[in-house]
Formats: structure tokens, sequence, C-alpha cells
């Protein structure tokens, strides 16, 4: 078992400066290669520090936040104008970029792109359903209209 030190979310293992343990074959072909984490040193954990300072600079701090920002982003319609052809079909996709800029400018609040989860790739018009993790108990699923436009 390797002991190492998140540096991103890795969904199903945990959040960025959480310390995990994970096998030797996941950490070396998986997680360190692709910079998703480091090993564990003595030294590491003023990192961890600073990473967890990070991250609850920007998260929403209690639940009762993260209720109110879902109720109001199910309540906001979020519409992304994009590129498209004849017969609806994106050039491209929707990214998780593009979903956190279009609730930006709908209103709504600073949306981490890290935290928006899309079930399928956008890659046609009309209406989508998107999930948001606001907290670790809340999440809000809202639906965004692709419009043809640009």
């Amino acid at each position: 078992m390797s002991k190492l030190i998140l540096t991103h979310e890795v969904s199903g293992l945990g959040a960025a400066g959480d310390v995990v343990e994970v096998k030797d074959g996941f950490a070396r072909n998986y997680l360190v290669p692709r910079g998703l984490a480091t090993r564990w040193t003595k030294g590491g954990q003023k990192q961890v520090d600073q990473i967890q300072a990070a991250r609850k600079s920007r998260a929403i701090a209690t639940i009762e936040e993260a209720r109110d920002v879902r109720d109001r982003l199910q309540a906001t319609t979020v519409n992304i104008a994009v590129r498209s052809g004849e017969n609806g079909r994106l050039f491209g996709a929707v990214t998780t970029a593009d979903i956190a800029d279009a609730v930006k400018a709908a209103g709504g609040p600073q949306v981490d792109r890290r935290k928006i989860e899309v079930p399928r790739p956008i890659k046609t018009l009309g209406e989508h359903k998107v999930h948001l993790r606001l907290h670790e108990d809340v999440q809000a699923t809202i639906e965004i209209t692709v419009v043809p436009g640009k």
C-alpha cells in the first residue's frame, strides 16, 4: 500500500489535499504519472495544509448555504449558445468550463468546473441535465438549454 497526497479531486477516492492509502500499482501507474497525487512525506504535510486552505476558501461553507445555492440554480434557466450544423449537431461538445461560464452569466454563483458532472457528452442542441456537487452532502441537478449561436 502507498500513502499519497491527492493534488486533484479523484472521483471515489477523495478531494485535493486528502491523504489516502491506495494499492502500489494504482499509485505508480495512474495517480502519480497523471499528476493527481504525490508521494506522502513529512515535508508534504505543509503542502497538504496549503491545498486544504485553498479548497476551504473556494468551498461553500455550510449545508444551508449549499441548499440555498442549489435552490437558486434549479430555478435559473441556463442557456449556452454554440455553433451547430444543419441537423442540430454541435461542432465539438459543450465542456464543463462552458457550463460554469453560462451559470455565472445567468446570475448564478461562480461554480468550479471540476464540480460539474455531465452524464453524457453534450453534442446536440436542446435541453440537457447536468449535476453539480455544491457540498459533500448537497448536489444540484440543473437543466441547460443548448441553442444555436456564435
